[in-house]
């Protein structure tokens, strides 16, 4: 039986009239709250608010946990005199210095990283998987690391920030990149590799605390899970299922992988690092590097090599059909980037930008 499995996702918060964003997330959050419960929360930044699933055993439950969480999230931002939109990066507004939430963690967190902190408005997607254990997490989490960098450029949805386009895919991930512990994880050679390099990075002071571990992949610290954290908050609810179910059966192939004791491949950080780079200016449409082979290949032919490597699992799963469709989908309509960029193409107006990544109250 494939493991369960379920999203976090982050939206802004954005003026009806303006598109711009608005520190209001708090209120948003306690009202939304009423319907979510302990699934909503505040983040970092107070343009931001946060919903997740519950665990689910099927896509088919997946979606409709996505869509109602959506639809909640949106009808309480209204029912505030606000919207939410899901993009990576903020598209309007007034940005420096980012408002912090109140609390002591969040005054920590600028003791500690400082002016990071101030451009630290984006929203991401994370996809957790249950893991038997902590050994296994991290097992796969070296087998996964070759895929990322096309998990990437299917998910770019950030190439404007703060009223104009980046030219790039991805400008969240360009964020990232300076914080001390982001992006593509280590290889880890066991579970107590992992917890050894984590101790050192707390001690040095590198780490706030295991919360601030940003690896796009990671052992989750309160979950029994494997969390995949690498992509921009979906367009789109469909969008964002689909991207679950292909990092499910990826996590189910590595998992196989670590039963046969099938050595997991290890690409060299400079190499991984600059086919992240590549995913993330041109996305899907770009030419990268396969990092398994260290010869370029265009990441729509790496979407079709990953779509091969976990065909199994989501046959066994049920959910090859869907996934299908959906990457097929992707690869005719365009990536959230491509379709931000196509929204502002038809009257020159990053209001409408705005207005395509709007929420849905139902």
């Amino acid at each position: 039986m494939a493991p369960r499995f379920g999203i976090e996702e982050e939206y802004f918060v954005v003026d009806p009239v303006t598109r711009e964003v608005v520190p209001r997330a708090p209120a948003v959050v306690r009202r939304a709250s009423a319907a979510l419960g302990e699934r909503v929360s505040t983040e970092l930044v107070a343009f931001l608010a946060e919903a997740k699933t519950a665990p689910c055993d099927d896509l088919d439950k997946l979606g409709e946990q996505v869509r109602s969480m959506r639809a909640a999230m949106a009808a309480a931002a209204a029912a505030e005199g606000v919207r939410l939109a899901a993009s990576g990066t903020p598209i309007l507004g007034d940005l420096f210095p980012a408002p912090i939430g109140a609390g002591a963690r969040y005054a920590e967190s600028r003791a500690v990283y400082r002016a990071l902190d101030d451009e630290q408005s984006i929203c991401s997607c994370h996809v957790h998987v249950e893991m038997p254990d902590r050994e296994r997490a991290v097992q796969v989490s070296n087998h996964l690391r070759p895929w990322l960098p096309t998990l990437l450029a299917l998910a770019a949805n950030s190439p404007y920030w703060a009223g104009r386009d980046t030219g790039h895919a991805c400008w969240r991930v360009m964020t990232w990149a300076r914080w001390p512990v982001a992006g593509p994880p280590p290889f880890f050679e066991s579970s107590a590799h992992y917890e050894e390099l984590v101790g050192t990075l707390l001690g040095c002071g590198a780490l706030m605390d295991t919360g601030t571990i940003f690896w796009d992949v990671r052992p989750s610290a309160r979950l029994p899970t494997v969390e995949v954290r690498l992509a921009d908050v979906s367009p789109g609810a469909a969008d964002a299922v689909v991207l679950a179910a292909l990092i499910r059966a990826l996590v189910e192939v590595s998992s196989a992988a670590v039963d046969a004791g099938d050595p997991p491949p290890d690409p060299s950080p400079e190499l991984l690092r600059a086919a992240y780079w590549l995913a993330a200016r041109d996305g899907l449409g770009g030419t990268g590097v396969d990092v398994r082979t260290g010869r370029p290949a265009g990441f729509r032919a790496q979407a079709g090599d990953l779509m091969a490597h976990v065909r199994p699992a989501l046959r066994a799963s049920g959910d090859l059909r869907a996934v299908e469709d959906g990457v097929r989908r992707l690869l005719a309509g365009g990536t959230g980037a491509e379709r931000q960029r196509a929204a502002y193409r038809r009257r020159g107006r990053l209001t409408d930008v705005v207005d395509a990544l709007l929420l849905p109250d139902r």
